[in-house]
């Protein structure tokens, strides 16, 4: 069987699973443990050797799994999930609105604040849409606010959760990739820095040139004495917390395993702190005496939140190996990559046509999903390429241009999965065509950052190479 009638029926059937409700993981290696029976078994003739091939494959599949490179998954899961139900989330969300006073459209900026470091450490952009959604929107429209301005920063702060470590997809990104999870992780911080400016800079140009669309309302002055409070008490210790593990990784004091898992006991000691000692040391005895039933509730669901989506990556992790392994012992993934590279096309030609499918697929599908399809067959592609970096540079460097990809295509007009989870949670009355309006202004800053990391690679190399 020629190796594009094995490309074509390999995915037809897995995209077809999906689309009748086949959950992801279940549908590759449902579909790959059969194509490799097959295709090992030389389509039907069940020699002596498949059995030996078969077992070769699930050998190499499930040691794909067994590799240290993973466990920061679970940990920065855990991380995020503690934030939430330990309530320490909240109350740097409540700080942060407290210290910007009377701001016009200070809860479109907590909105972006907030969102991204839910949707960065939970590693879900579509529950930071479905929570934020439930929980901004209505106190958003009930103060005045355009939707437009109360939608849009929701739907943009996926691009920010996908960049600014620690990322959850990006280190599932990097492991089906095999890449270095830590470069990765830092080579997302500086063009998420510059994408969270320039959302900020479009809420402030918006609301400056229609001050309507964010109307102000009175609000209680607090003093500087208690703006500091609420800076070096609420706020700081929990940003310390992310920008420690940052730190640990960029200067190689600890891997990235080790900085999600000291990231997790930073957060249960601040919980301790907050939730036991001060009230403690306040004397307020009944919250010391819930706390017990309290933290141990937050854990409990925390530790179920990470389980949870764990094991649906390690399923994922376990089809797409089986997907690569299956690739490769067909030679399919080879005549692919020899096929695509005949073209006379350029390396820049060939990553605008890998973005552009990226942008189709995440109108129907979700950036696992994305990952699992496209992972072993674009990164082959573009290392065949020499666009003037070191090899190592130009993977980390289209690795973050993917992940800006897929967070893109999430609200991409008219079927971006976001747009429909927002259509899902937003107050009775909201029109689907006001939330695509109100994602497109915020889809355009994301396309710029691609386009400057295109044009200037820099911007995502320089740092995680800095010491090079």
């Amino acid at each position: 069987m020629e190796w594009y009638w094995i490309l074509s029926v390999l995915l037809g059937s897995i995209l077809f699973l999906m689309f009748v409700g086949v959950p992801i993981g279940i549908a590759f290696i449902l579909v790959n443990s059969i194509a490799a029976f097959f295709l090992y078994g030389r389509f039907g003739t069940f020699d002596a050797n498949v059995s030996a091939s078969i077992e070769q494959l699930t050998d190499n599949t499930f040691s794909n799994l067994a590799i240290f490179a993973i466990v920061p998954i679970p940990m920065f899961l855990l991380m995020g999930e503690l934030f939430f139900h330990s309530g320490l989330a909240k109350r740097m969300f409540d700080a942060i609105e407290n210290l910007m006073g009377s701001t016009p459209a200070r809860l479109s900026y907590v909105t972006v604040a907030g969102g991204t470091a839910f949707a960065t450490l939970s590693g879900s952009s579509m529950g930071s849409t479905a929570l934020l959604g439930t929980l901004m929107v209505p106190e958003m429209q009930q103060r005045g606010y355009d939707k437009s301005m109360s939608i849009g920063p929701i739907l943009g702060t996926g691009g920010l959760a996908m960049l600014i470590p620690p990322s959850a997809l990006a280190v599932l990104l990097g492991t089906l990739a095999e890449l270095d999870i830590g470069k990765l992780l830092i080579a997302g911080v500086i063009p998420g820095l510059i994408l969270a400016v320039m959302y900020a800079g479009l809420i402030y140009i918006r609301v400056t040139i229609n001050p309507s669309l964010a109307p102000t309302y009175p609000v209680e002055k607090i003093s500087w004495a208690l703006k500091l409070k609420y800076l070096l008490v609420d706020v700081v210790p929990m940003v310390s917390v992310i920008f420690l593990v940052i730190l640990l990784i960029m200067f190689g004091v600890a891997t990235p395993s080790e900085s999600a898992a000291y990231g997790s006991v930073g957060v249960i000691i601040l919980s301790f702190i907050y939730l036991f000692f001060i009230p403690l040391i306040k004397g307020d005895y009944e919250k010391v005496k819930i706390f017990w039933p309290n933290f141990c509730h937050a854990m409990w669901k925390s530790m179920w939140g990470a389980s949870r989506v764990t094991i649906i990556a390690l399923m994922i992790l376990f089809g797409s190996s089986l997907f690569s392994n299956v690739l490769a012992g067909s030679g399919a993934s080879v005549k692919l990559i020899e096929w695509v590279t005949s073209f006379d096309i350029t390396g820049l030609g060939m990553l605008l046509v890998m973005f552009v499918i990226l942008l189709f697929l995440g109108m129907f599908m979700d950036q696992l999903a994305m990952m699992l399809l496209t992972v072993p067959i674009f990164f082959p592609i573009m290392a065949g390429f020499d666009l003037g970096m070191g090899p190592e540079q130009q993977v980390i460097w289209f690795a973050v241009i993917m992940l800006l990809a897929m967070e893109i295509s999430f609200t991409t007009p008219p079927f971006g999965l976001l747009l429909f989870v927002m259509q899902g949670v937003a107050p009775t009355g909201t029109r689907f065509s006001e939330i695509c309006l109100a994602a497109i202004p915020f889809m355009a800053c994301a396309m710029i950052v691609v386009a400057l990391i295109i044009t200037f690679p820099k911007i995502a190399t320089w740092l995680p190479f800095i010491a090079q």
